[in-house]
């Protein structure tokens, strides 16, 4: 019975060696593990570093920011039919023009005064642009005329910028500038071939800003 015990109690004594502790991750393999984690994370902060830093090239330019420079603004009047209306040439009651007749044609349109000093600033630059490019694209380009205290004053401007351009005069309470949702001079509204209105600049023209817009229309 003794031998018995004794190998019983050794038996039970050896059961605790018997069990296997779990090995714990070796600090070789967590060195390793954080360096590769800290490389990955450099790398990635290199990359979009470098797309932050690196300038656009001119065809990845943003349209939208483009459109903003020049002066280019949201109207409820986008994307549909132009208002249309039928006024006198200036210096000519009885010969009068009708928006509907020039479907078919690209149409600028051009709100002034005599007494605004960016209308003053911009007119020779529409009437370089008319002589020399929009004639030979086929665009129509029409100023139309706001409140003057007399004829006299219209007839000072044409004369002092050469204007040959067709030039309108609007009704006596503005009505024309009000349906187009014009709040001041100048502002110009693009009108394309199907007399869609594309765009409407709120500030004198540009070279670039005619450029931009007279693409959307011809």
């Amino acid at each position: 019975m003794e031998v018995t015990n004794r190998e019983t109690s050794d038996i039970t004594a050896q059961e605790p060696q018997a069990t296997q502790q779990p090995r714990r991750p070796s600090r070789k393999r967590n060195i390793i593990i954080f360096v590769v984690v800290c490389v990955l994370n450099v790398g990635l902060l290199i990359v979009i570093g470098t797309q932050l830093l690196t300038p656009a090239s001119p065809g990845q330019s943003n349209p939208g920011g483009a459109a903003a420079a020049i002066g280019e603004v949201n109207t409820p009047l986008l994307g549909k039919i132009a208002p249309n209306f039928t006024l006198p040439r200036l210096g000519d009651a009885n010969s009068r023009v009708t928006l509907a007749d020039l479907k078919g044609r690209p149409v600028v349109l051009n709100f002034w005064a005599s007494w605004c000093a960016p209308c003053n600033d911009e007119a020779p630059l529409l009437q370089k642009s008319w002589t020399t490019s929009l004639q030979k694209q086929g665009v129509v380009l029409i100023g139309i005329d706001g409140a003057e205290q007399s004829d006299n004053d219209w007839r000072a401007f044409l004369q002092k910028h050469g204007i040959t351009y067709l030039n309108l005069k609007d009704t006596v309470n503005g009505a024309t500038a009000v349906d187009y949702g014009a709040t001041g001079f100048p502002e110009t509204i693009f009108i394309d071939r199907r007399g869609n209105v594309v765009a409407k600049v709120i500030k004198p023209l540009s070279e670039q800003a005619i450029d931009f817009e007279i693409a959307k229309i011809i």
